[in-house]
C-alpha cells in the first residue's frame, strides 16, 4: 500500500473530524430521543428458563453514532460486500430477519436464533437498509453463513467454536467473525484458525468477552490477559469502544489486541420483525470489523486473508488500539504487487519512525533562508567597495593591458617604467 506524504498529518485531521462526529452522533442519539433510549437490551446468553428473545417493537430511526463514527456513507459510495460471504460464529442466525432476508444460508440448525445475539451480530455485518429506518450494516450486499458456534441458550465451549470456524470455513466463507472469547487455548481451536489460514480465509474474533452487565466502576475491570481464538496466531482480534472512543467501565482488558470499533450501545437488528435493540461488547465491535473486511474483499480480491487484515490495521485511525476506518480501507491505493502490505496480521501497528521528519524539513526552509540572506551581505560587503574604487568599471587583468600597449605601438616595459617614474 503506497502513502503520500501528509500521512500522519490527514491522519492527526482525520481524528480531529471523528471526535466532531462522534460528538453529533451522541447529540443525534440523545435528539433521537427517545427513540435509541428507549430500545431494549440484547443479551448474549439466556438463562435456561427465560424465553427466547422476541423481536423489537421499537425502531431506531435516526442514524446511528457508530455509523457517524465509521463514516459508512462516504465508504459505500466505493464498495458494498457483494461477492463475499462472512461466516457468523454465534447463537446462530434468523433467516426470517427482515433486513437479511434472501442473503442467509445456515449451517444445519443455525438458521434459528434463540438468543438474537447471532442475528445482531449479522446485521452489523450486512444489514440492508429498511424504508423509515437509516440504520444499515456495514457491507450490505454480503451475504451471510450462520454458524451455531454455542448451545442454544448462548454457553460456549472451545470445541463447539472450534467447530463453528471450520463449518464456516468449510462452507465457503471468506470472512469468519467469532464472537467467543475464552480464557484458555485449546489444540481444537488453534487447528481450527490454521485451517483457515491455509484456506486464505479472516478469522475476526472479539478480544475480550462482552462486558459484564453488574459492572458499576473502574475497579471492576479484571487484569489484562489474553483470551482465544483471538489471541491465536493470524486472529485479527477487536476491542470495543464507546461513543468516545474510550474502554467501557468495568469492561475486560487485553494487549494482544490488533483493532479496536464502536461497541458500547450500538444499534442492531433483532431475530424477528424489523424492531432494533442495543447491545455492548468486543463480540458487536468484530462484527463492524468482519463487514468491514468483507468490503475490502470484494474491492481488493487479490488481497489475502494477512493482507486485507494488514490493510485493515495500517488504515485506521492512530491509537493505542487503531481504530477502524471503513473508508480509508477500501479507498487505500495498492502497488501493483500489493508488495508495502505485509503479512503479520498479529503484530502492533507502528507509526513510522520519521513522524517528527515533516515538521523538520519545514523548519530547515526559514533556516535556509536566514543563511541565504547572511552570504548574500557578506557578498556585497566586499563587491560595494571595490565597485567604488574603481569607478564602477570592471578591472582589467595585466595580460589584457600588455596586449593593448602592444597594439598601440608603446612597448610594454617602457608603458611600465614611464609610469612609474612618473
Amino acid at each position: 500500500m503506497t502513502t503520500t506524504p501528509g500521512r500522519v498529518s490527514a491522519a492527526a485531521l482525520a481524528l480531529l473530524l471523528m471526535a466532531s462526529a462522534s460528538a453529533l452522533g451522541a447529540e443525534s442519539a440523545a435528539a433521537a430521543g427517545g427513540s435509541t433510549v428507549q430500545l431494549p437490551v440484547l443479551a448474549s446468553q439466556l438463562d435456561a428458563d427465560a424465553a427466547c428473545t422476541a423481536g423489537s417493537d421499537q425502531r431506531a430511526t435516526d442514524v446511528p453514532w457508530e455509523q457517524v463514527s465509521l463514516q459508512l456513507s462516504r465508504a459505500w459510495k466505493f464498495a458494498s460486500g457483494s461477492g463475499v460471504t462472512v461466516g457468523v460464529v454465534d447463537t446462530g442466525v434468523s433467516d426470517s430477519a427482515p433486513a437479511l432476508k434472501g442473503r442467509v444460508t445456515a449451517v444445519g440448525d443455525a438458521g434459528t436464533d434463540c438468543v438474537g445475539h447471532g442475528t445482531f451480530v449479522a446485521g452489523l455485518v450486512g444489514a440492508a437498509v429498511e424504508e423509515g429506518v437509516r440504520f444499515a450494516g456495514v457491507a450490505q450486499q454480503a451475504r451471510i453463513l450462520a454458524v451455531r458456534g454455542s448451545d442454544a441458550r448462548g454457553k460456549v465451549t472451545a470445541d463447539q467454536v472450534a467447530d463453528g470456524i471450520r463449518a464456516a470455513v468449510d462452507g465457503g466463507a471468506e470472512v469468519v467473525t467469532v464472537s467467543a472469547a475464552l480464557g484458555g487455548d485449546t489444540a481444537a481451536l488453534r487447528s481450527a484458525v490454521a485451517l483457515a489460514a491455509k484456506k486464505d480465509v479472516l478469522v475476526v474474533a472479539a478480544a475480550v468477552p462482552d462486558t459484564p452487565a453488574t459492572a458499576t466502576s473502574a475497579t471492576d475491570s479484571p487484569p489484562a490477559r489474553d483470551y482465544y481464538p483471538a489471541a491465536d496466531d493470524g486472529v485479527l482480534s477487536v476491542l470495543d469502544v464507546d461513543v468516545d472512543g474510550k474502554r467501557p467501565t468495568g469492561a475486560y482488558t487485553t494487549d494482544s489486541a490488533s483493532i479496536s470499533a464502536p461497541g458500547d450501545g450500538v444499534v442492531g437488528i433483532g431475530p424477528a420483525k424489523d424492531g432494533h435493540y442495543i447491545g455492548s461488547g468486543a463480540s458487536l465491535a468484530a462484527g463492524f470489523v468482519a463487514g468491514t473486511a468483507a468490503l475490502v474483499r470484494s474491492v481488493h480480491p487479490d488481497l489475502t486473508a494477512a493482507q486485507t487484515a494488514t490493510l485493515l490495521r495500517t488504515s485506521a485511525y492512530p491509537a493505542d488500539v487503531p481504530r477502524l476506518d471503513p473508508y480509508a480501507a477500501v479507498t487505500s491505493v495498492l502497488g501493483a504487487d500489493s508488495a508495502p502490505i505485509r503479512d503479520d496480521a498479529g503484530s502492533p501497528v507502528r507509526l513510522p519512525a520519521d513522524k517528527a521528519a515533516g515538521p523538520l524539513r519545514r523548519a530547515l526552509w526559514p533556516a535556509s533562508a536566514g543563511l541565504a540572506v547572511i552570504i548574500a551581505v557578506i557578498w556585497l560587503g566586499l563587491v560595494l567597495p571595490r565597485g567604488r574604487r574603481l569607478g564602477w568599471r570592471p578591472s582589467r587583468p595585466e595580460s589584457t593591458q600588455g596586449t593593448e600597449g602592444a597594439a598601440s605601438g608603446v612597448p610594454v616595459g617602457a608603458g611600465v617604467q614611464g609610469a612609474t617614474e612618473s
